[in-house]
């Protein structure tokens, strides 16, 4: 499955190499679906890492990359917020 997510990712970079990949973006190209959204996490640090070696292959220069793997981070650490909170949410009213 992690090949098959990098393929993707590499193919949507060749597209547009600086364009918001998003779990999302992912599942919709392999015409999958995330039903709870626990392994958007892993597939985050995959987009980050398959984004950064695709650039760096390119020869980008590090003050172009940088950046865009620092907005892909916090896309990530965003989503984890939604997600614990929402998790939270969840034990709060199961314990009511």
């Amino acid at each position: 499955m992690k090949n098959e997510i990098e393929g993707v990712i590499i193919d949507l970079l060749k597209k547009d190499a600086w364009q918001l990949i998003t779990p999302g973006v992912v599942y919709h190209s392999m015409k999958k679906r995330g039903r709870c959204c626990g392994c958007f996490p892993n597939v985050i640090s995959i987009i980050v890492d398959t984004t950064e070696r695709f650039h760096r292959e390119l020869e980008t220069p590090d003050e172009k990359i940088i950046p865009f793997i620092q907005k892909i981070r916090a896309e990530h650490e965003r989503c984890e917020t939604a997600r614990m909170i929402a998790r939270h949410n969840r034990m709060r009213r199961s314990a009511a």
